[in-house]
């Protein structure tokens, strides 16, 4: 296979005060950024004024486990932070162009109020809305809401594949032009463009139609982030954009090749799926400046913060009763994020690091891909994944904010708009335009062109 052409996208996935687990101690950060609007705008408008394709926020319904004294260390736990839809329509109202994309999971809401609530997004924003359809793995969820039990992996996908189905249903509930407003006539929309779903399934008893009409992008862009088994078949299926995470040039070959692969026996063309890997960057105008920042990170690391996040990124798993300075232990496998306890498994045996060496390598990216260094070598890098059809664009992970997305836009993407890689200017008006991805036609349409 030849090597690609072309420009790839960008995200900027904002965590608080960056994604390092020790980025709300550095001293170039607001501890506070989680519930600051301000610092948000600052973010938001500084990668619209860049031009990346969008803004990406992650989400959970829990904090992660019971242990306080990790919680109380460490702001890698969804603690005193915004929800992610109210914070996005803020959002939308100080920006114009750029993508908005927001985590919502399918295990504990309800297709009802997903499909209602990306729909309004998206009118709000004038096209610009994303839902990153995710399963969750945090069995602390499952305590918030009626369960003493976490639902097992494979079910929680099943619940997945038919929630999706019928949000994108819902999507479908009025055609376009279908609320004529005719104040004369006294007619309000146009009962002929309207559908009931009425939808009957095993998880899920949904009549509609949905109180929301047509969305400006024809339905929101669907961003999905498990790259398990049961998340790369959920992908192909639903997905227009996977968040990701490998750490070799093979791996991402392999997973690009593979995912892209199974869209044809869902009707759907290779481009009608982008693969944006997450990329954690911390980049310097030398090497030694690049190492410097990535060193005063790490030197704030508390190695019980470091632990904790070894055992939940490995399963769940408690690995207290083991020396920090031996290897990872043999590990059944788990109910939680199959995907990311495989990938920091096979990171560790790769690289045969012991469990400290571990905290210390995923501390900033959690398992995504690291790259510190100049700004050649990080486009360098970035460009190798892109041109060999490992990604069609990355998801940057600032590992401090907003330091880390300042030096990006500041020093990387000079250097990747010189070798033709990055726009200069937006292609379109909706998130849909600017990603390459075609207007969804509506289900009643197909069925009518097929009649």
């Amino acid at each position: 296979m030849s090597q690609r052409k072309g420009q790839l996208h960008l995200g900027a996935f904002l965590y608080p005060t960056g994604h390092h687990i020790a980025a709300w101690r550095h001293p170039g950060s607001h501890a506070d950024a989680g519930r600051d609007f301000r610092h948000y705008v600052r973010l938001a408008q500084a990668a619209e004024a860049a031009r990346f394709d969008l803004v990406f926020l992650a989400d959970g319904s829990g904090t992660r486990g019971d242990n306080v004294d990790f919680l109380s260390r460490t702001a890698h736990s969804y603690v005193a932070q915004f929800e992610p839809l109210t914070l996005l329509s803020a959002l939308a109202a100080v920006t114009e162009r750029i993508g908005l994309v927001g985590t919502a999971s399918t295990t504990f809401n309800e297709p009802y109020h997903i499909a209602r609530k990306f729909a309004s997004l998206d009118h709000i924003s004038g096209g610009r809305a994303g839902w990153n359809l995710v399963t969750s793995s945090n069995a602390h969820e499952a305590k918030n809401f009626g369960f003493d039990e976490h639902l097992a992996h494979a079910r929680r996908y099943e619940r997945a594949v038919e929630f999706a189905e019928v949000v994108e249903g819902l999507w479908d509930s009025w055609d376009e032009g279908a609320f004529v407003r005719d104040k004369a006539a006294g007619r309000y929309f146009d009962p002929a463009k309207r559908h009931v779903l009425d939808h009957r399934g095993e998880f899920f008893n949904v009549r509609g139609p949905l109180n929301v009409e047509r969305s400006p992008q024809g339905r929101p862009v669907v961003v999905q982030a498990g790259s398990s088994e049961a998340g790369k078949a959920l992908a192909a299926r639903t997905a227009e954009v996977i968040f990701t995470a490998q750490q070799t040039l093979d791996d991402a070959v392999a997973f690009y090749a593979d995912v892209k692969g199974r869209l044809a026996q869902y009707g759907r063309d290779p481009d009608d799926l982008k693969i944006m890997p997450g990329v954690m960057p911390i980049v310097g105008a030398t090497e030694q400046e690049a190492q410097d920042k990535f060193a005063a990170l790490q030197a704030l690391i508390d190695p019980a913060v470091g632990l904790a996040l070894v055992s939940g990124l490995t399963g769940g798993f408690d690995l207290s009763g083991y020396p920090l300075d031996g290897p990872i232990p043999e590990l059944p496998e788990t109910n939680a994020s199959k995907s990311r306890q495989s990938l920091t498994l096979e990171l560790a045996r790769r690289e045969k690091l012991t469990i400290r060496d571990l905290y210390l390598r995923v501390a900033g990216a959690r398992g995504h891909w690291q790259l510190i260094g100049t700004p050649k070598h990080i486009a360098d890098a970035l460009e190798e994944r892109f041109v060999n059809y490992g990604a069609d664009g990355f998801n940057v992970m600032p590992a401090l904010l907003p330091d880390g997305l300042d030096d990006f836009i500041r020093l990387v993407l000079p250097e990747l708009r010189r070798r033709g890689l990055f726009r200069t200017e937006y292609e379109g008006a909706t998130l849909r335009e600017n990603l390459g991805l075609r207007r969804p036609v509506s289900r009643y349409q197909r069925e009518a062109t097929v009649a």
